[in-house]
C-alpha cells in the first residue's frame, strides 16, 4: 500500500510542479496578488505595503518565474550534455577506426619484416661465398 501512496504522491508532485513552473502560473499569481494591493495601499501603513510586496507579490510571482528559469537552465545543460555525448561517440568511432587501421598497418609491417628476414636469409649463403 505504501508504494501506491508514494507513487501517487510522486505523480501529484510532478504534475503540480510542472503546472507551477510556467509563466501562465506566474501571471495568475500576479493577478491574485494584485487583488489585495488596493487594501495594502489604503492602509497607508508602510510595513503593510512592504509586507504585501515581499510576502504576497514577490513570493507568489517569483516562485513560478524561478522555476521557469530553472527549467530553461536545465534544458540548456541537457543540450550541452547531449552534444558532448554525441561528440564523444564520434570520437570513439574515430578511435576505433584508427585502431583498426593501426592493427592493419602492424600486420603489414610484420609481413614486410618477415619478407626482409626471408630475403636476408636467402642472401646470407651467397654473401658468405
Amino acid at each position: 500500500m505504501s508504494k501506491k501512496i508514494d507513487a501517487f504522491n510522486t505523480a501529484l508532485a510532478a504534475k503540480i510542479t510542472s503546472g507551477v513552473a510556467t509563466m501562465w502560473c506566474a501571471y495568475i499569481f500576479a493577478i491574485i496578488a494584485l487583488i489585495s494591493l488596493p487594501d495594502a495601499i489604503k492602509s497607508g501603513n508602510l510595513i503593510t505595503i512592504v509586507a504585501w510586496v515581499a510576502q504576497t507579490f514577490l513570493q507568489l510571482v517569483l516562485l513560478s518565474i524561478i522555476m521557469v528559469g530553472q527549467n530553461v537552465a536545465s534544458a540548456s545543460v541537457e543540450q550541452k550534455i547531449t552534444e558532448t555525448h554525441t561528440a564523444s561517440l564520434g570520437e570513439f568511432e574515430l578511435a576505433k577506426e584508427a585502431r583498426a587501421l593501426n592493427q592493419q598497418e602492424i600486420k603489414e609491417l610484420k609481413q614486410i619484416a618477415a619478407d626482409i628476414h626471408r630475403v636476408l636469409k636467402d642472401l646470407e649463403p651467397k654473401l658468405l661465398k
